[in-house]
């Protein structure tokens, strides 16, 4: 029985487990689409794990300006950094050196910058329920089952809204350009009697 036994395992040591996790992670903060194809256990895995992470990038979003909140996001920012790896190691030994250029920014840097600056944002007014996941099948060659994971309105849902807006007004339009069409047809047969 698995009685209070609240996460999986998913085959590697608790180390293995959350870089698993924090690279997953960074991978859906940083990628264009904002989803990634990964399998059903490790999607079910990293829902709750990216979303306590946008919920600290929310509360940072929702937090008024004055009385010590600089402070208090600051906070935050660094409780998230805990969901990614961290990045820049050895940066400052880099520097130092003259003519050298600084190395790039990683990926966790970018992803919690994003995060903060972009998700925060966007999900300020909603309470949870960032994610969805959306099962694919099977993987041909391992049998493993996939799943996308992938974050609620992210870059094509919203193209795919706006384009279902369009047909439904131009619908519309085209509707009652028939209808007017129709109506002037009927008031010019009711003229000719």
């Amino acid at each position: 029985m698995r009685h209070r036994k609240a996460h999986r395992k998913l085959g590697r040591d608790s180390e293995h487990r959350i870089s698993l996790l924090r690279n997953l992670a960074t991978s859906l903060i940083n990628s264009r689409e904002e989803r990634i194809v990964t399998t059903v256990s490790k999607a079910k895995e990293l829902r709750p794990f990216i979303e306590r992470a946008i919920t600290l990038s929310r509360h940072a979003a929702n937090l008024e300006e004055g009385n010590g909140s600089e402070a208090r996001g600051v906070h935050l920012r660094r409780q998230a950094a805990a969901y990614f790896h961290a990045g820049n190691f050895g940066r400052g030994s880099v520097t130092g050196r003259r003519g050298q250029p600084t190395p790039p920014r990683t990926a966790g840097v970018a992803a919690l910058k994003r995060l903060f600056d972009e998700f925060g944002e966007r999900f300020k007014d909603r309470p949870g329920g960032y994610t969805r996941i959306i099962k694919l099948g099977r993987r041909v060659g391992d049998g493993a089952e996939l799943a996308i994971i992938e974050l609620l309105g992210n870059p094509r849902e919203a193209a795919a809204d706006e384009a279902s807006k369009k047909r439904a007004k131009g619908g519309s339009k085209k509707k009652a350009a028939e209808s007017k069409a129709a109506a002037e047809a009927r008031d010019d047969s009711e003229t000719e009697e």
